[in-house]
């Protein structure tokens, strides 16, 4: 059982990547950024999943454990779903390298796998974390 302080940073965490997440790809409407094309419904589910998983990964690091693992993967995950929930034309990156028809062609229909991509590479990360946390018979989790 995690204590509550690794809980409470968790749901935290999750709760900032969410934000600064959401905010600049436009998926929840804000003053600052519009976005120029529609919100899927996977784009939802990717940016929920991973804001879940990446948060509790952060808690996980705030244990009594000297061995710091799983950070590279996260980091990874989390940058691929960020780029599976922005607006593939305001992505001034990719439309600078294939164009706005190609970021429309091209990187939208890939942006589920990245999203997928993502996910999973986040995910791994947490159960090397707590893998590594259980080996070390650290009594949070």
């Amino acid at each position: 059982m995690a204590s509550p302080q690794v809980v409470a940073i968790s749901v935290l965490s999750a709760g900032v990547i969410a934000l600064v997440s959401a905010i600049p790809t436009a998926i929840i409407a804000n003053p600052w950024y519009t976005r120029m094309t529609p919100v899927y419904a996977d784009q939802y589910f990717f940016w929920i999943a991973t804001s879940i998983v990446a948060g509790t990964l952060i808690g996980t690091y705030f244990t009594p454990l000297s061995k710091r693992t799983g950070a590279a993967r996260g980091l990874g995950g989390g940058f691929l779903s960020y780029l599976a929930i922005g607006c593939p034309i305001c992505n001034k990156v990719i439309v600078g390298l294939i164009g706005v028809s190609g970021a429309l062609d091209y990187f939208a229909p890939i942006q589920p796998v990245l999203g997928a991509l993502g996910l999973l590479l986040a995910s791994a990360a947490l159960l090397y974390r707590i893998r590594d946390l259980r080996r070390g018979y650290c009594p949070i989790v």
